[in-house]
């Protein structure tokens, strides 16, 4: 989104030095920054403005400064500020105001990026539409994806994450979002919240600040979840992907050999066959929650349908791949809790093979039920007949297979012979990504 020298300094009540210029989008990463883009160094456990050189070598025409001393070199355009991430926030309202009422934000403890892809899926059959990329879902990634919508962009789809009370709160501030989507409320980032009803308590901050002319989509399969139909003046619609009465449910779930899900559809729109490119039966419920959203600002049902199959999808979540020497590889290693690690697990006991094996590494932030946690997920791959290796985490029990890192996991998994199938899976921190490059 372009925005004039003028018109940065005016949204963020700074003070424009230099030349007159016009930016096009923002980065807070001077490596990948593109040409054009604004340059916002934030102050964190390192100080961004000292990459202000790389920035402006990679093209940056303009950039946020909270120093006294920077002036900016022939050309460029420096806009000095008290604190450069609140400038940032300030940016991300204004290019939110050049949106129109179709801002979805996008929330829960998990299948938030799933929901949050598919629903950018099936918005795109209809409008111009930007989504917050990989999981730009805090106070800076979530402006950075607005500043970085096209002009004439129609529909924005935030996924909005949280690190305690008030987080959420934060980002509707920013974003003014019409549309909140619900998930799911589980024991996720413990150590953060405390409880249970602390991340609720959290999570509900997005229905709350929605306009009364706005929607709420809830998952009626989550008490939780449930329970903020209370808490905000919107309209709500519920989904359902256990039968229980709702808005939208499915029928007649199937998954093929990939894993990929079939089901019908039923909605306020109609009934319609739907077939999902996302893997894993836990999807349909997230597509339920793509097509409330998407067909209550307008999307109609063909649009629904095409754009759930069609949906580009965030890496290193349920990829499936069949290397040549016969191990099908189920890489869902880009983050983990109980409830995923369970869903995982129960997508590799329905694939076709011989033998199956569950790489697994940590299930980080858990809090006091971490010990508990990772054992339970132990004892379901073995009531589901899976084999476990865990890799540098000795929570899992004695009962599984313990290896120091991923070279070791993708070593054992090797010596174990083809056909296999295996699911590579642990929070952030244990970057098992690798074991599924190494089998690969």
């Amino acid at each position: 989104m372009q925005f004039t020298t003028a018109e940065i300094a005016s949204a963020t009540g700074g003070t424009p030095i230099g030349a007159d210029v016009v930016i096009d989008g923002a980065s807070i990463d001077s490596r990948t920054l593109a040409a054009g883009e604004l340059f916002v160094p934030i102050v964190a456990e390192r100080d961004g403005h000292d990459f202000l050189p790389q920035a402006l070598a990679a093209g940056a025409p303009a950039y946020l400064t909270s120093r006294d001393d920077t002036a900016p070199p022939a050309g460029v355009a420096a806009i000095r500020v008290d604190d450069t991430a609140l400038a940032l926030r300030a940016l991300g309202r204004a290019a939110r105001g050049r949106i129109g009422s179709k801002v979805i934000g996008v929330t829960g403890s998990v299948g938030k990026t799933s929901t949050k892809d598919l629903l950018a899926g099936v918005l795109a059959t209809t409008y111009r539409t930007v989504a917050s990329a990989k999981s730009f879902n805090n106070e800076l990634g979530l402006p950075l994806t607005l500043l970085g919508a096209e002009d004439g962009t129609q529909a924005a789809v935030l996924e909005m994450g949280a690190r305690g009370i008030g987080h959420i709160a934060t980002l509707c501030e920013i974003a003014s979002p019409t549309v909140g989507v619900l998930t799911r409320v589980e024991g996720v980032h413990l150590e953060n919240f405390g409880s249970i009803e602390a991340i609720a308590q959290t999570k509900g901050e997005l229905v709350e600040s929605l306009p009364a002319d706005g929607i709420a989509v809830l998952n009626a399969d989550d008490p939780n979840v449930a329970a903020m139909a209370s808490r905000t003046s919107a309209r709500v619609l519920t989904y359902s992907a256990a039968r229980a009465p709702a808005d939208l449910t499915a029928t007649d779930v199937t998954l093929d050999e990939e894993l990929r899900a079939s089901f019908t559809l039923h909605s306020p729109w109609g009934s319609a066959a739907v077939r999902l490119g996302a893997r894993g039966e836990h999807q349909v419920g997230n597509a339920l929650a793509a097509a409330a959203a998407g067909g209550g600002v307008g999307v109609g049902l063909d649009g629904i349908v095409a754009g759930l199959l069609d949906a580009e999808l965030s890496g290193l979540r349920m990829e499936l791949a069949h290397t040549a020497s016969g191990i099908t590889i189920i890489n869902d290693a880009y983050n983990a809790n109980p409830t995923s690690m369970a869903a995982a697990l129960r997508a590799l006991a329905r694939l076709d093979a011989q033998r199956r094996v569950a790489v697994l590494g940590t299930m980080a932030e858990l809090g006091d039920d971490a010990e508990a946690a990772h054992r339970g997920v132990a004892e379901l791959a073995a009531s589901l007949g899976i084999a476990v290796v865990a890799v540098d985490e000795p929570r899992y029990g004695p009962g599984v297979e313990h290896v120091a890192d991923a070279p070791a996991a993708a070593e054992h998994v090797t010596a174990l012979g083809a056909p296999v199938a295996v699911l590579v899976k642990g929070s952030r921190v244990a970057a098992l990504e690798r074991v599924a490059e190494l089998l690969a």
